[in-house]
């Protein structure tokens, strides 16, 4: 799927910051930005430091896409101190470009670390470790107010030894509690409120964007110990969601590998009444205790029965309704300005 920054400039070279950043390889690039390397050239040479770069186009003032971009670095300033949350640097505006200066971590991203079979696969230490500072970071956002609103493994980076984890890229986060803006996030984490086309949500009802991060986090679960989706959509279109509604228990049976009791978290966290999911705090209790995430059955070979295999997802702003829009430029209504 092509991408708005296919059309960037290859910033390979480029110096930052008064010449102290040396912009050096692409790490990555994702539906509003490009991530580089950087060297700071006032380290030295026998023991160099580095920093992840990440290039923004700046957007036209007034707009909602300018409005998120904004709130992105405010956001992310506001909540950087945490040690499971990338710190924040600064943000350079140059020209037509934000450069957002970030720590660079070593170890890639979690959904590189879930693709490496040995690295969580009956590793019980390791998927508790990671998720609980996942949550960790996650409540420390609830508690400052904020919400991320696009929690999956892609916008968690890791150490090099995978011991440590740090939740990043604040583009869609909001300081409000509900939200009338729908699908905004990655289509496999969002909870069907958030959807918003199925079971009494319209374009105009709000959510919690509160419980809509702690349904992400059961999806992230998910993926950890099965290297698959529970489900491509929470929609009644998709057969492993409805499958889930028509009988809870069919987890299970979709995503061999994962044990009974982490099937009784999971379904605390996929409940389709937001008000009654999982606290964070009860997440954490109950992640600590937890015997096993794995049951003995071994990871199946693919096959059509089982539930989607874990594929990298797409990032979208998602929807507000129409007659909203000038508000949301203007004060703090609904969840662009709060």
């Amino acid at each position: 799927m092509p991408y708005a920054t296919d059309s960037f400039p290859d910033f390979t070279g480029t110096f930052l910051d008064r010449g102290r950043l040396r912009l050096l390889d692409c790490l990555g690039a994702g539906a509003f930005g490009k991530v580089y390397r950087a060297l700071d050239t006032k380290s030295p040479n026998s023991n160099p430091s580095y920093y992840a770069v990440k290039c923004l186009r700046a957007l036209e003032e007034g707009t909602r896409e300018h409005c998120f971009q904004i709130r992105e670095l405010d956001n992310h300033n506001s909540v950087s101190d945490h040690p499971n949350i990338i710190t924040y640097h600064k943000a350079i505006f140059h020209d037509d470009f934000i450069y957002v200066v970030l720590d660079f971590c070593e170890g890639g991203d979690l959904f590189d670390k879930i693709l490496q079979t040995e690295f969580f696969y009956r590793r019980d230490d390791r998927v508790r470790n990671a998720f609980l500072q996942l949550i960790d970071a996650v409540a420390f956002c609830h508690e400052n107010g904020v919400y991320h609103r696009d929690i999956k493994p892609e916008n968690i980076l890791c150490s090099k030894d995978g011991s440590q984890i740090y939740l990043t890229d604040f583009g869609l986060s909001t300081q409000s509690g509900t939200s009338t803006t729908h699908e905004c996030g990655s289509m496999e984490y969002m909870s069907p409120e958030c959807i918003g086309k199925e079971f009494g949500y319209t374009p105009h009802r709000r959510y919690s964007t509160r419980t809509n991060d702690i349904w992400a986090l059961g999806v992230v679960l998910v993926t950890m110990v099965s290297r698959r989706a529970p489900w491509a959509v929470a929609m009644t279109t998709d057969v492993f969601f409805r499958s889930y509604l028509e009988d809870a228990d069919h987890l299970g049976r979709s995503l061999p590998g994962i044990s009974a009791g982490a099937c009784t978290i999971l379904k605390k966290i996929f409940r389709l009444e937001p008000r009654s999911r999982i606290s964070l705090a009860d997440l954490q209790r109950e992640i600590s205790e937890l015997e096993s995430f794995f049951s003995d059955e071994l990871f199946p070979d693919s096959s059509s029965r089982h539930s989607p295999a874990l594929q990298r997802s797409i990032s979208s702003l998602g929807s507000t309704p129409s007659n909203e829009i000038g508000a949301l430029r203007i004060d703090d209504e609904d969840d662009i300005f709060s």
